[in-house]
């Protein structure tokens, strides 16, 4: 059988693409903002492009924030993607604006700084640094991804790990700067690239996910 996966629509990413992406890799995709729906999904996809604060105000308005801990707490999985990763982090802050996030993780999104006259946003294909024990990754550790944005977590913070399990942490380099490029850390995942824009390393990172539900 299919698995079910909601695609959170609160007002802000590629909705989509992002339901085109999951339903070729086989996923029995709806898009809604219903509170039932996505607790009770298989999986949850929460997507994210713009400002962090605008992406957790559309969040809160539909109680997702409140979908995400509940999903969380029972070990249902989550998969953020780009915006829809960074909120899942204590806080934002852009333009001098400081925005609490989900606090499912410690740290903090903050601007890029790549140096070496490099342009922000960051806009591009990068290979990534994977740790061992992936399951996001399996058969692409060495594929490219897609990346588009301004703002990413530049330290990760997190000390004890969720369920006493070491989260998977995936780095890459924009010029000078390294940041957050993706995380597995039990039912909670997610991306800064985008999958959806990714290719076929994008698909087959989806199709991973979607076999772990």
């Amino acid at each position: 059988m299919s698995k079910k996966v909601v695609l959170l629509d609160y007002g802000s990413g590629n909705i989509r693409s992002g339901e085109r992406a999951l339903q070729r890799v086989g996923a029995d995709v709806t898009v809604t903002s219903d509170f039932d729906a996505a607790c009770n999904a298989d999986g949850l996809l929460v997507p994210g492009v713009g400002a962090f604060e605008a992406c957790m105000t559309g969040l809160k308005a539909v109680r997702g924030d409140v979908v995400v801990d509940r999903r969380l707490t029972g070990g249902r999985p989550v998969l953020g993607i780009c915006v829809g990763m960074q909120i899942l982090f204590a806080r934002g802050i852009e333009h001098g604006v400081e925005t609490e996030g989900c606090e499912q993780w410690p740290g903090t999104v903050e601007r890029l700084q790549p140096k070496d006259d490099q342009p922000v946003p960051h806009m591009g294909w990068n290979t990534i640094d994977v740790p061992s024990g992936t399951k996001l990754f399996d058969g692409i550790e060495k594929e490219r991804f897609y990346f588009v944005h301004s703002y990413g977590v530049r330290e990760w913070q997190l000390q004890d790990a969720r369920e006493s399990v070491a989260p998977l942490v995936t780095w890459t380099t924009y010029g000078a700067d390294r940041f957050v490029a993706a995380v597995e850390n039990g039912p909670l995942t997610a991306t800064q690239f985008h999958p959806e824009k990714s290719g076929d390393a994008g698909a087959e990172l989806l199709a991973n996910w979607v076999r772990s539900l």
